[in-house]
């Protein structure tokens, strides 16, 4: 491209998205990674507990919405967004714990 023509606006536009989703795909692969090493945690914090009402446990989960939240603000991230994904990944958990604990 000669030196007087300006590059495409909407070329640089794709080329940005483009490289704005191989980064988002880098973190949710160290987020999986997380994900996983939190699994193997809630298997054993499972093996430790006597109940079902123990694995719902609704105070240690309002306290894990605060601890994230706080979290959050110190890093200038929207807490909203932290505890709503963080309530669904624990729902998720508690029935995966409930789950492993039926299983033989």
């Amino acid at each position: 491209m000669p030196s007087h023509q300006k590059p495409d606006p909407a070329k640089v536009h794709a080329e940005q998205l483009k490289a704005v989703r191989i980064a988002i795909n880098e973190v949710d692969e160290q987020m999986v990674g997380l994900i996983a090493r939190r699994e193997r945690l809630v298997r054993r914090a499972g093996s430790l507990k006597e109940d079902d009402e123990s694995v719902r446990a609704p105070a240690r989960v309002e306290q894990v919405i605060s601890n994230v939240r706080g979290f959050a603000e110190k890093l200038d991230v929207d807490p909203t967004v932290v505890e709503r994904t963080y309530r669904a990944m624990i729902d998720a958990f508690i029935e995966f714990e409930l789950k492993v604990r039926r299983q033989p």
